[in-house]
């Protein structure tokens, strides 16, 4: 038997994932594996170099920094989130990420991305790529029209939440038999055709993988999600997702509802926690 957490993206929404793994690290509750995309990805690193508390200083704590998020990012960077902020400020100096346990810890963790020119998803394993959490963290955080792509080992990668919202299928091809899905969207949920679809072909014309793969997200990520739901009727995957979000977006900048959703997550996690463990060791 593999146990496997597989997370979801979803922006500032991703402080519920947060929130679940903070119940998680101080039950010493570890998976055998790992996989995330964009916020996803980034609340799995310090769940990995087991900092408790860290998720929720860097979003909820920074979140009304100046450079967080603000449209004087998009306007002079082509960014709305700072990602020097996040990435190199943050972690390297402000609010420090143990390297060093990160690398000692046991767990295969996996980081999707998306490949600008074919579109296709692309994963990077932490025991082949550890010394580049943070790049590679970076380009599965860089959303199309919040920020720029990122060049890594002769390719430019985006978002990893565009070409495989919902690792799942990854997670099960690497063995995982025991998948725990953390959702950071409300039961019957389905996405809807983004209205960034139509300007991305002007926009991105350099890049028509990342233009082809936006344009079908919305049925990957349906389909995904229905499969993932069938799984779970059939027993086979164990799901966390919040009851509901109380409108909050992506972008959420209140410290409140954002601490709202902390705690939703936090509490979910604590209710399933007896679950989550006769599941993983059944």
């Amino acid at each position: 038997m593999k146990s496997g957490l597989i997370l979801e993206g979803g922006g500032m929404r991703g402080v519920y994932t947060g929130g679940v793994l903070e119940k998680f690290l101080e039950e010493q509750i570890f998976m055998d594996y790992v996989i995330g995309v964009s916020a996803g990805a980034c609340n799995a690193a310090s769940y990995i170099s087991r900092q408790t508390g860290r998720n929720r200083e860097v979003t909820i704590g920074y979140v009304r920094h100046p450079d967080y998020i603000s449209m004087k990012n998009l306007l002079v960077r082509r960014e709305l989130f700072g990602m020097n902020l996040i990435f190199d400020e943050i972690p390297n100096r402000l609010v420090p990420f143990d390297y060093h346990q990160y690398n000692e810890a046991t767990e295969e963790f996996v980081v999707g991305t998306t490949d600008c020119l074919t579109g296709e998803a692309v994963y990077f394993e932490k025991r082949q790529h550890a010394k580049d959490v943070l790049a590679i963290v970076r380009a599965s955080s860089s959303l199309p029209f919040m920020a720029q792509p990122v060049e890594f080992e002769g390719r430019l990668l985006m978002d990893g939440g565009v070409a495989d919202p919902i690792p799942i299928r990854k997670a099960l091809a690497d063995g995982v038999t025991k998948p725990i899905v953390v959702l950071t969207r409300e039961k019957g949920y389905r996405k809807k055709k983004s209205s960034f679809a139509r300007v991305m072909p002007a926009l991105y014309r350099q890049f028509p993988g990342i233009v082809k793969s936006m344009e079908n997200r919305y049925l990957r990520y349906n389909e995904t999600l229905e499969f993932v739901e069938r799984l779970e009727v059939e027993g086979k995957a164990l799901i966390i997702r919040p009851a509901s979000l109380y409108k909050i977006n992506g972008f959420e900048r209140d410290p409140a509802k954002l601490t709202h959703l902390y705690n939703q997550g936090y509490q979910d996690a604590e209710a399933a926690l007896e679950k989550v463990k006769r599941y993983i060791e059944d």
